[in-house]
């Protein structure tokens, strides 16, 4: 795991940085989504996740889930296009799981994609990953408490 900014960042994870969510295969067509350490720092003690249901097909970019939380209230855009087939009903009724855990326990809902490379590939990941969220984070001056 990776610092930047002191905000965490697993180098094995796929991320859309300006999105602050994360993707994780999890077999040929299931990818597990989450919002990244430096959503949870920005947003706060998260006291309320609602996910869409399964079943409901996301476009990228589209809302896979609404956040609430002490400072701010918004979506979760989905990072893959695709069918929502499992969601988190432990972070559902734990919302701060998403602060406590947000790469682990605190994943947000599990998507089945139709090409996975694809939608893969309009993501960073790795070095390329954290050297485009410090580039972000110096950009927008945006720095995550250390009192984790």
């Amino acid at each position: 795991m990776a610092q930047v900014n002191n905000c965490n960042i697993v180098e094995d994870l796929y991320y859309w940085v300006e999105k602050h969510v994360w993707v994780r295969p999890e077999s040929e067509d299931i990818c597990v989504v989450g919002m990244t350490d430096v959503a949870q720092n920005m947003a706060g003690k998260v006291v309320s996740v609602t996910p869409k249901n399964v079943g409901r097909k996301l476009a990228r970019g589209k809302s896979a889930a609404t956040i609430e939380s002490s400072k701010w209230v918004g979506p979760v855009p989905s990072p893959v296009e695709g069918e929502i087939a499992e969601v988190n009903q432990e972070v559902v009724s734990n919302p701060v799981l998403l602060n406590e855990s947000p790469y682990g326990d605190g994943w947000i809902l599990k998507i089945k994609v139709e090409n996975r490379n694809a939608a893969l590939a309009e993501m960073v990941t790795g070095s390329p990953g954290v050297e485009a969220y410090q580039t972000f984070l110096d950009g927008e001056g945006i720095e995550c408490k250390q009192d984790k």
